[in-house]
């Protein structure tokens, strides 16, 4: 780990990477709030391990990540992105992730195809509060992870002091478990008073590696130096025998005994790869015309090292299709194909390219796989099995893809052409179909309403969001049979911008984004009688029903319930139904405001028929006409839809979030303690006024909030709000 003396190779640039056995390689996701310099950090390392020139462009043109068009338009990463590169013959699948909370699904995405997470954290920003939350969910599930600092370059930015931030935000009980392993040197004061970062020392090694010429060269440092890393470098010491698994070494060390730097590297390594230990580095990009970006041998060398290969990695839940559980050997090249989609894209040229993880088997072209799809039907994604013919399997280089003879467990790879796989997706042997247990994927809770802007468009609209939420399993698609809209859930508004935007430049569909409307209700809020006469001659046969109804309030849920009382055959038998039809057609139509009657007791109580005129036709009118007149001489609430919600915030949050919720004519259900300084927050609140929550929240939480809602019931909307909806309609008709 930059503390061993060995000879560096790395891959040859352009050339499509591929791995032999689980054991050379390593998967690995960044993971960092937006800004803090993901993206960068990968350009560095592709550029030092000869991926890319030293213009940090591949032989194509193009960069290694970052390379769709919305995302250079955006300045921002929306996407998971893969940069294969490779260091002392490991293959390292580099998955760079957006930092932005709305593509949160990405990088849920990375951290399942993931055996290890580099977390980037900005010397001038800090550790936000999604950092942490992401470092808890990793940690929970034992992912080892490693520290990177990056932005040494600003004015104000001070290692030691981020590094004591690192590790009280992510050491928890044992801070000691969160240590550098190297630290910066300083060059000279420039006009500006900065001493630029030029250079690392090993605490280990107790080497020098200055990159400043554009190359590491390594040196010994000066008698005078050695004082100043001293402490640092013995609390790493003992940071790292504390972990390791030599009990006894604790004991020697503190008798006054010398521990070799090879034993240490040793069990550095290990207690990394376990996920015991968390070393801090220090990187940042080449300078123009430089090779070597700051650190990045360093952490190149703690990624072979020390993280683990695919061999260490829990197999998620495998199951055969009908549910029964499979055990399966971890990353068995020789074992049943199980692979899983974990990012679907498409490509103009060579159409829907899919993204997977194998953790069995081995992947080859002209292979024939079993594509199973189950559990997202409530996000507009039909549950499938079918057959596929892999046609290529391709290794990403920027935006080209550059073919390979084939993918063995542990490693990641293209597929083109897959025409039904979506994202969650498991591939698996034609002959022995399984499933893979789906990783956790977060609720879309932000609406967006949109029609076609044209017939053109309402033409190629379906098969556009059919593509959309294949590939993006965090939103969701909804005709509302309610309000008839077209509705896609998304995470937030730049969610929801880039899935307009994909619509446009990538299927060719333009839409018009419009309100998105609230699924209300009417129901009667006393009793009322009403009659419906529908007497007509006009020639021939006329039309003749007479129907007198009474209607009455029921409890919420109740739906509409039709009661026949009628007597002496006032009503001929044969067109009570014909009435039933009619009072139905005309509730499923509204009596006040156009939306939905429910929760009512319709009941039939008398009538007239002309034994030549009446029909089922003229009854089905008169009863909506009895309906109507109801309506007229009664009180009409309109019932809005109430969600349940359960908010999930920091303490320090807990009293602004109750606050909002009570001005969203939220009623509070109770709190309860989650953890260490988590708590949550149920009520209910109409789902009205929490259309935009999922964007308020987090600006109120500063990104440290999620919550969920679930659909509890309708109940009658205030007077003065029900007036104005009533008005609007009225307006619209």
């Amino acid at each position: 780990m930059g503390d061993k003396a060995q000879t560096h190779h790395p891959g040859a640039a352009g050339r499509a990477l591929e791995a032999d056995r689980p054991a050379s390689v390593r998967n690995v996701v960044l993971v960092g709030h937006s800004g803090s310099g993901k993206t960068t950090l990968v350009e560095a390392l592709a550029l030092t391990a000869g991926a890319v020139n030293r213009a940090g462009r591949v032989e194509d043109g193009g960069t290694v990540s970052d390379y769709d068009d919305i995302e250079h338009r955006q300045q921002r990463s929306v996407q998971l992105s893969l940069a294969p590169v490779e260091w002392d013959g490991i293959k390292i699948n580099l998955l760079d992730t957006p930092g932005y909370a709305d593509f949160v699904g990405e990088l849920r995405a990375g951290l399942r195809a993931a055996d290890a997470a580099l977390f980037v954290v900005s010397a001038s920003d800090g550790v936000d509060g999604s950092t942490r939350m992401v470092w808890e969910e990793c940690a929970a599930v034992g992912m080892p992870r490693a520290i990177v600092i990056t932005h040494l370059e600003a004015a104000r930015a001070d290692f030691e002091e981020m590094t004591r931030t690192c590790a009280e935000a992510f050491g928890g009980d044992d801070p000691d478990a969160v240590l550098p392993l190297y630290l910066p040197l300083r060059g000279p004061e420039g006009p500006d008073g900065h001493a630029p970062v030029t250079g690392l020392v090993g605490l280990l090694s107790q080497k020098l590696f200055d990159y400043s010429t554009g190359e590491r060269k390594e040196s010994e440092p000066g008698e005078d130096q050695l004082p100043d890393i001293e402490e640092a470098r013995n609390r790493l010491i003992e940071g790292i025998i504390a972990e390791s698994e030599d009990e006894t070494l604790m004991d020697r060390y503190l008798g006054g005994e010398q521990v070799d730097v090879k034993t240490l590297v040793e069990d550095l390594e290990r207690a990394v790869a376990r996920g015991a230990f968390f070393p801090v580095l220090a990187a940042a990009p080449a300078a123009d015309g430089a090779r070597q970006g700051l650190g990045t041998v360093e952490l190149l060398e703690l990624v072979t090292g020390g993280f683990p290969t695919p061999f260490e990695h829990p197999l998620p839940g495998v199951t055969t299709i009908d549910g029964k559980p499979r055990e399966l050997k971890p990353c068995d090249t020789d074992g049943p194909l199980v692979a899983e989609v974990v990012k679907t894209s498409s490509d103009p040229y060579v159409g829907r390219i899919s993204l997977v993880r194998l953790f069995s088997g081995t992947l080859r072209p002209d292979q024939t796989v079993h594509v199973s799809g189950h559990g997202l039907a409530d996000r507009g994604h039909e549950d499938h099995d079918v057959d596929e013919k892999i046609a290529a399997l391709t290794m990403p280089f920027g935006k080209q893809q550059r073919p390979v003879t084939r993918a063995v467990a542990g490693d990641l790879v293209c597929v083109a052409k897959l025409s039904r796989a979506e994202t969650g997706d498991t591939l698996s042997a034609k002959d022995d179909p399984l499933l893979m247990e789906p990783w956790q994927m977060p609720d879309p809770l932000l609406p967006l309403a949109i029609h076609a802007h044209s017939k053109a468009d309402e033409d190629k609209l379906s098969q556009g969001l059919a593509r959309l939420v294949a590939e993006d399993p965090t939103m969701r698609l909804e005709q509302n049979q309610d309000t008839h809209q077209v509705v896609l859930w998304c995470l937030g508004e730049a969610h929801a911008d880039v899935a307009l935007e994909r619509l446009r430049s990538r299927y060719g569909v333009q839409v018009d984004v419009v309100p998105h409307k609230v699924s209300l209700r009417e129901t009667f809020a006393n009793k009322a009688t009403g009659r419906g006469r529908h007497v007509k001659q006009s020639g021939g046969h006329g039309q003749y029903a007479i129907c007198e109804i009474e209607v009455e309030p029921l409890p919420g849920g109740s739906g509409i319930e039709f009661v026949d009382k009628v007597v002496g055959g006032a009503v001929p038998r044969q067109f009570i139904p014909s009435v039933e039809k009619g009072v139905r057609a005309q509730a499923a139509k509204g009596v006040a405001a156009g939306y939905p009657l429910v929760d009512v007791r319709i009941t039939l109580l008398d009538g007239k028929a002309h034994s030549v005129d009446s029909s089922d036709a003229a009854f089905q009118t008169a009863g909506a006409l009895a309906l109507r007149e109801a309506a007229a001489d009664a009180k009409i609430h309109l019932l809005e839809p109430v969600a349940e919600v359960s908010v999930l915030v920091g303490d320090d949050y807990v009293g602004p979030v109750m606050s909002d919720l009570s001005g969203r004519r939220g009623r509070l259900l109770g709190t309860e303690q989650v953890g260490s300084g988590r708590t949550l927050i149920r009520a209910e609140v109409p789902e009205f006024e929490i259309g935009r929550y999922a964007v308020d929240l987090r600006s109120l939480s500063h990104g440290t909030a999620r919550f969920d809602r679930s659909y509890a019931r309708h109940e009658p909307m205030p007077p003065q709000i029900a007036e104005r909806i009533r008005e609007q309609a009225g307006d619209e008709g």
